[in-house]
């Protein structure tokens, strides 16, 4: 691990400005995902904002048809949320299955969503729900959030604050997960929230986290297995390693796909 400043902003604000004053510093949420690069010296700072006990950070809330989400809300205290599993079981359910209990513990939303792994979970949440990430200085959209394989909207001294998610009328996730690391192989979210209709796939994509428009398409005649029946996803542009080719992870995804529209 390469030599580095540690420093606890006291608030967004200083955070931010930290962020401004040096491109070389990084934000500190749980750590899981930073903590090892900078171990394997794939990623040198020279300083970490750890703004992990700034306050009011990790409320979830229910506000009208929304369910509003600290970013440094763990992913153990969603998945356990009574508000969450009773105005949006699949959130619950999802935040769940992430890692094992120690990243459940330690792993927060925020955290997650601005590293943007390919095969993390709360990505797919956040596309397949139509979610609204709130930062301190605007609002964005999930479908202009991610940009790619670890890249995002976020400009240099932005910080995640929040996240707005819209209830479904029906939703559901299933994921064909990785046994050791708990990151998924394939994942799958399908949701339907009046005419706003979403199927979200990660660990498939070789550029991240995608919606899959066919099948939205699809399904806007019927929402129900049987409306993508047959159907595929193109094997170009899919990841392909020792867990799985491109071409078993395109058929993975319409496998999970009516597997999840079948427990909406």
């Amino acid at each position: 691990m390469y030599e580095f400043k540690y420093v606890r902003p006291n608030s967004i604000r200083q955070a931010a400005n930290m962020l401004a004053k040096d491109s070389d510093a990084k934000i500190l949420a749980g750590g899981h995902s930073l903590l090892p690069a900078m171990k394997l010296r794939l990623a040198k700072h020279t300083q970490l904002l750890d703004i992990g006990r700034i306050e009011g950070m990790n409320t979830i809330e229910l506000k009208g048809r929304s369910i509003v989400i600290g970013a440094l809300t763990r992913h153990v205290e969603v998945a356990t949320s009574k508000t969450v599993k009773e105005a949006l079981p699949v959130l619950a359910e999802l935040a769940g299955m992430i890692g094992d209990p120690a990243v459940r513990h330690r792993g927060t939303i925020g955290g997650s969503l601005a590293n943007n792994d390919p095969n993390a979970d709360y990505p797919v949440a956040v596309l397949g729900l139509g979610a609204t990430i709130i930062t301190n200085k605007r609002r964005i959209a999930a479908d202009d959030f991610f940009k790619g394989l670890f890249e995002t909207a976020l400009e240099p001294d932005e910080i995640i604050t929040k996240v707005s998610f819209p209830l479904a009328k029906k939703a559901a996730y299933q994921k064909f997960k990785h046994p050791a690391s708990g990151f998924a192989l394939v994942g799958v979210l399908v949701s339907k929230r009046g005419s706003d209709i979403r199927v979200a796939v990660t660990g498939a994509g070789a550029s991240g986290v995608f919606r899959v428009k066919s099948f939205e398409e699809a399904l806007k005649k019927r929402f129900a297995a049987k409306s993508i029946e047959g159907m595929t996803v193109p094997a170009e542009g899919m990841s392909s390693d020792i867990h799985g080719s491109a071409e078993y992870r395109a058929h993975l995804v319409g496998v999970l796909a009516r597997r999840a529209l079948a427990a909406a």
